[in-house]
């Protein structure tokens, strides 16, 4: 099982927009970056734990803790001419773009902020979010960091 980091903007999907959702689950399209397109397609299971992160917004931050909830499957958004995501060169039958379902698990009890995280940069040394220059919006997390965090949530 792996961790994985997962960033919204929370005006366009947020943690309480995936605790709405049917079955507290919904898909997570949109991904055009192809080391975080390739961390879904290649790594990501079922199962596998995710930090809701929270990006572009007043306190960036880690808010909620979801799951991998399917396998990845092919992202429907690239061959639609209307989202905002198409991509005229991905092809049906051979999909440049994939997607998972994420079900929600809990809010945290107060958001673990990026500057938090930043101050913290010694115990997460090698944590992707807080390198320099990163803007992938799926990353994996190592579990020694993953637990670190979940400390942080106690503080």
């Amino acid at each position: 099982m792996r961790c994985w980091l997962m960033k919204s903007e929370p005006d366009v999907f947020s943690i309480d927009d995936l605790r709405q959702c049917p079955g507290r689950k919904d898909h997570w399209d949109g991904v055009r970056n192809y080391q975080a397109r390739n961390f879904m397609r290649d790594d990501m299971r079922p199962g596998d734990p995710v930090f809701f992160y929270h990006s572009n917004t007043e306190v960036p931050g880690i808010v909620g803790v979801a799951e991998v909830a399917s396998k990845p499957y092919p992202d429907h958004t690239a061959f639609d001419p209307h989202s905002r995501y198409y991509d005229p060169k991905s092809d049906p039958n051979n999909p440049r773009w994939v997607m998972v379902d994420i079900r929600y698990r809990r809010k945290l009890k107060r958001v673990i902020s990026l500057a938090e995280l930043k101050a913290h940069a010694e115990e997460l040394e090698g944590f992707a979010l807080i390198r320099r220059g990163n803007r992938l919006s799926v990353m994996p997390v190592s579990e020694q960091h993953w637990n670190y965090i979940l400390g942080l949530e106690k503080a």
